[in-house]
Order: structure tokens, then C-alpha cells, then sequence
């Protein structure tokens, strides 16, 4: 709860933060919606949920996709594309080679199919390495394809789960809290 006051009494609010960025100028009726800024444990749950689930779309659709699904949710739109930030360079292919494990064994394929090693960085050969990289994905096919949006799903629901009991220990704690200096049973 005292991230919550912090953040209202520090952040300038949404309405002047479209208005004073030039860009956002435009999508101020979109983005205005009082609902994408809302600190409610709800609102801020689903936004974690969404961030963590959009996080493991491929390269730079991750914060695009956690907006546009913001939006749609009407939840909170910083928190959402906040947390997209769990997958960077080095937690991108342990990430999906879980999902690849584990779309695996959602479609019951034991040891048949091998995950090939990732190509080896480079960047004097950033343009074959590219090519290197998404010839790599599409190697992984129906595992990968049915693994990341699955481990996406889970990841967001135990986002979820995670920020509503913390949430909720955090209220009860100041109850008590609260409790205990008034001096009320």
C-alpha cells in the first residue's frame, strides 16, 4: 500500500502525461481511460498476468502485444508492459526451451524430437545470424508453437495468483497494524 500512495503522490498524473508527450498525443482517447491507470488489486493482478503472458511473444511484439491486450482488459497498462521485462537475451532461450519441453509433452512426444543448440552470436554476421535464429524457431514447429503460448498461460496465471495474495497479505498486515495502535480488539 505505500507503493500505491508513493506512486499517486510522486507520478504526474495520466491526463498530463499524454497531454506533455508530443508522440502520445493522438492516442490520448485510447490511452485516457482511467481504468489503464488504476491501482486496484484486480486491475494490477490481471496487468501482471498479462505482462507475463505477453512477455514470451517473439522479440519486439512483447510490450505491444501486453498494450494492446491492456487496452482490451481495460487493466493497468504500465504494469502490464513492466512486466514483458522478465525475457531479455539471456533468459530468452532457457524460456523456450521450457515451452519446447513442455509443448512436448502436451503433445505426448517423448524423445523423438531433439532441441537444436541455439546459433552462435555474432555481430560482424548480425544479418545471418538473424536468419540463423529464425531458421532455428521454425525448426522447433508444433512444440514450440503450442509450448509458448501454454507456459504463457501459466506463467500469467501464477502472476496473477501471486500478486492478489500479496496483495491481500499486505492489507491484512496493515490492518493489524492499524488495529494495534488504536488499541481495538
Amino acid at each position: 500500500m505505500k507503493i500505491k500512495h508513493w506512486l499517486l503522490r510522486h507520478l504526474p498524473s495520466p491526463a498530463t502525461w499524454l497531454e506533455q508527450t508530443a508522440c502520445l498525443r493522438p492516442l490520448a482517447p485510447y490511452l485516457g481511460h482511467a481504468a489503464l491507470w488504476s491501482l486496484q488489486r484486480r486491475k494490477v493482478a490481471l496487468a501482471v498476468g498479462v505482462g507475463l503472458f505477453a512477455g514470451l511473444m517473439p522479440g519486439p511484439t512483447q510490450m505491444l502485444s501486453a498494450a494492446l491486450l491492456a487496452l482490451l482488459f481495460r487493466i493497468n497498462l504500465p504494469v502490464a508492459m513492466l512486466c514483458t521485462l522478465y525475457t531479455n537475451p539471456l533468459t530468452f532461450v532457457p524460456l523456450y526451451y521450457l515451452a519446447f519441453t513442455l509443448g512436448k509433452f502436451l503433445l505426448g512426444v517423448n524423445g523423438e524430437l531433439q532441441m537444436l543448440p541455439f546459433p552462435d552470436f555474432s555481430w560482424t554476421h548480425l544479418g545471418s545470424w538473424l536468419w540463423a535464429a529464425l531458421d532455428w524457431l521454425l525448426q522447433l514447429g508444433w512444440p514450440l508453437l503450442l509450448g509458448v503460448p501454454a507456459l504463457g498461460l501459466i506463467l500469467g496465471m501464477a502472476g496473477y495468483v501471486m500478486v492478489m495474495l500479496l496483495w491481500q497479505c499486505a492489507v491484512l498486515r496493515q490492518w493489524r497494524k492499524r488495529k494495534e495502535t488504536r488499541g481495538s480488539d
